[in-house]
């Protein structure tokens, strides 16, 4: 029996976290991006209030200002959303301050859709407006570090 312990230790700890094992039995269905930033600039606004958050990102994620739209060629799923949403209603201010950043936004990894290093058809102009067109949205609270939104 004290030889099987270690084979179950491994079995119970090598099993995939909670909500990354896929779309629980959801069909692959394109997330709405209009709907996303939507709910994610809500959660943005709770969290800058609940925090004390005074930033020019607080205030337009409060108006309901910002992006409506995914980058190019990237295309998450609703699962994909979903995991992100969840992601930043589990976070606590100190981890939240940085997302809501008026210079230099993060976002949490779930929330990197579509990173720019695995998005090979986006050209150089393109990227560049992307960050000319990001730096205006990162004000909105609808950052997210890496792709698929761009703080």
């Amino acid at each position: 029996m004290r030889r099987l312990r270690p084979l179950w230790l491994f079995v119970l700890l090598a099993a995939p976290t909670a909500g990354d094992i896929g779309s629980c039995g959801q069909k692959p269905t394109e997330l709405d991006s209009v709907a996303f930033f939507h709910d994610k600039r809500g959660i943005d606004c709770d969290h800058c209030n609940r925090c004390g958050f005074d930033t020019k990102a607080c205030a337009d994620a409060c108006a309901d200002r910002g992006r409506i739209a995914f980058d190019d060629n990237c295309f998450p799923l609703v699962h994909d959303g979903e995991v992100c949403l969840d992601a930043l209603r589990a976070a606590g201010c100190k981890e939240y301050a940085p997302y809501m950043a008026d210079l230099g936004p993060t976002a949490p990894t779930e929330c990197n859709f579509c990173p720019q290093s695995l998005n090979p058809t986006q050209t150089s102009a393109s990227v560049s407006a992307s960050t000319a067109s990001s730096s205006a949205s990162a004000s909105s609270g609808a950052g997210g570090a890496g792709g698929g939104f761009h703080p």
